[in-house]
């Protein structure tokens, strides 16, 4: 048997159904004493080109052993399938059981931090404390009658 890697690309209206179309070719490859290596759903992603005036597509990779005549099943059922806009069978010279490149970087990336909106002191501030004034809030130590180094210097 040969290694295969497949990638399909789906119409994105249609990805509600994409888990039942990987389970029907899972089905037809391991059906056939075929085996599948690595299976990645990629989910909705924009297209470099535009199909069908569609400017994005569900995406998925698989890599397979099986023998030509299940391939030959898989790669019917892609061309009479209208939810599939394009497919691409690659043969490969050995099993590739790895996460693709293009999973490992999402799984690098750090996790973001939830946004947290500041709290508004007024809102929170109970009614007694109205009292204070800005000016007692003035939290400067130079008197308006002395010079400052900075004063100095500009003179």
């Amino acid at each position: 048997m040969r290694h295969y890697e497949i990638i399909f690309l789906v119409h994105p209206d249609q990805s509600e159904q994409v888990p039942a179309m990987i389970d029907r070719y899972k089905a037809t490859i391991e059906g056939k004493e075929g085996k599948i290596h690595r299976l990645e759903d990629w989910g909705r992603r924009q297209l470099a080109y535009t199909i069908l005036k569609i400017h994005k597509a569900h995406y998925v990779l698989m890599n397979i052993e099986c023998n030509q005549e299940t391939l030959d099943e898989l790669e019917s059922a892609f061309k009479f399938n209208d939810a599939v806009l394009r497919h691409m069978v690659i043969k490969c010279k050995h099993a590739v059981t790895e996460a693709s490149p293009l999973i490992k970087k999402d799984d690098d990336r750090p996790a973001r931090d939830s946004y947290e909106a500041p709290a508004k002191a007024t809102a929170d501030a109970p009614a007694g404390d109205a009292s204070e004034t800005p000016a007692d809030n003035d939290n400067s130590d130079t008197d308006a009658g002395t010079k400052t180094d900075s004063d100095s210097e500009a003179a």
